[in-house]
């Protein structure tokens, strides 16, 4: 019966306006949670009657569905913290319970979010009030990160940064640019050897040096341009880690650099790049003193014996005083003797349909048949976007919107109230025919 029909819906009219007005609720008290992903209430139509022409027409009702906007954004808002995290653009961060750390049993589970403020807690590790707990890749010790499987979650682990680390970076590389004296070379003259103490860093963080020694040749007559340079170790005792005939050109085109180089004992000399392989104590230090004709190298001019640059890597141990996080998701360790290494880097994961996550507490999403597989990219690689630190994603809740749909349904409602009212002052009136 039509009149029934009516009845109920106008029922499903009010079901339907009473799930989007929870979802404008929803919208409007998270509308300053930071991440929050707004709610959209659609209304599809039943059709009961389909026979065309009949003269009866049965009325089917609305029904509600709801989706989550999960590839929306809002707005990044800026924060003084370095560990304030958010994705600008597609992606997320990869995440975990803090919970999961303890479990013994099974894997830990993905979650993703787009931000976080993360802080280090009583371990260290980097976790948000809500007890969400940030994932990466760990680096090598020179800063590098492994080649890792980028659909499972086998790499990730919990990013861990203590304030109390403590680091060194030895030295493997360092440059020699000096002058020597022309003159020292000239017949009648002393041969006096000239010395000269360069620092570096062994691998666990100790201050040694290498003492260099140049002694030059003296001839019978004119000038032999010739010295022979001796390196000693001082971790090794004093011992000598290389022995080098040094010739230098007095010609007009390349007057005052390196003509040859032979070695007599020690590490070889490469003269295409200049470098001298030294083995210290710790291991092998690549040493540039200039390619044959180089002028940035060792040079021979004049009458003084000056060091003209002098570099080298490495760093004594230095405590921990800073940590950053850049666009390509790296995390930094600044270290108070000036020290920077790269600890860690946080992928961002994405999926073929990000609105078919399954959407967890805080802010948090989980992958689903209906969101695709997911995958791990270098942040900003791929379609997704770069990390930013000191930033937190606001909330993609317009409150303005939000509060013009909220009178529109609270206008609907009251109208399907009024047909049920319709319908049952109608039904009375058949009521009545009775008596």
């Amino acid at each position: 019966m039509s009149i029934s029909s009516s009845l109920n819906a106008g029922v499903a009219g009010l079901s339907a306006n009473a799930t989007r007005l929870a979802t404008i609720s929803d919208n409007i008290a998270n509308s300053g949670t930071y991440g929050y992903k707004r709610v959209t209430t659609d209304f599809e139509n039943f059709v009961i009657n389909q026979a065309r022409g009949s003269g009866v027409y049965s009325a089917g009702g609305v029904r509600a569905s709801t989706s989550r906007l999960i590839d929306e954004h809002g707005p990044l808002v800026g924060t003084g913290n370095a560990l304030d995290i958010a994705v600008a653009g597609r992606g997320m961060l990869p995440v975990t319970t803090a919970v999961s750390l303890n479990a013994t049993t099974g894997e830990r589970p993905l979650m993703m979010t787009t931000t976080g403020a993360f802080r280090p807690d009583a371990d260290g590790i980097l976790r948000t009030e809500s007890g969400l707990v940030l994932l990466g890749w760990p680096a090598n010790a020179d800063g590098s990160i492994p080649i890792l499987p980028r659909d499972t979650i086998a790499g990730l682990q919990p990013v861990v940064i203590n304030a109390n680390q403590t680091a060194g970076d030895p030295t493997t590389s360092m440059n020699l640019g000096l002058n020597l004296p022309a003159t020292e070379t000239e017949a009648g003259r002393s041969g006096s050897t000239l010395p000269l103490s360069i620092e570096y860093f062994g691998n666990l963080g100790t201050s040694e040096t290498l003492d260099i020694s140049f002694t030059p040749t003296i001839p019978g007559t004119g000038s032999s341009n010739t010295w022979t340079m001796v390196i000693r170790d001082s971790a090794q005792g004093g011992a000598v880690i290389g022995d080098y005939t040094l010739v230098f050109d007095s010609t007009r085109a390349n007057g005052g650099t390196l003509a040859s180089v032979t070695v007599n004992a020690g590490g070889a000399y490469n003269a295409t790049t200049g470098n001298l392989d030294l083995t210290v104590a710790g291991g092998p230090i690549t040493m540039h003193i200039g390619s044959l004709g180089d002028a940035n190298g060792l040079t021979q001019l004049s009458d003084s014996f000056a060091p003209t640059s002098i570099t080298k890597d490495g760093s004594p141990v230095g405590n921990l005083t800073a940590v950053e996080v850049d666009d390509n998701g790296y995390i930094t360790a600044t270290y108070d003797t000036g020290f920077t290494r790269r600890i860690y880097q946080i992928p961002v994961v994405d999926v073929p349909n990000p609105n078919g996550l399954i959407s967890l507490n805080n802010q948090t999403f989980q992958v689903s048949p209906d969101s695709g597989s997911f995958f791990l990219w270098n942040a900003g690689d791929g379609p997704t976007g770069p990390i930013q630190g000191y930033a937190r994603e606001g909330s993609a809740t317009d409150v303005a919107a939000e509060l013009t749909a909220l009178i529109q349904t609270q206008r609907a409602y009251s109208s399907n109230a009024k047909v049920i009212q319709t319908v049952d002052e109608m039904l009375q009136e058949t009521t009545n025919i009775k008596r």
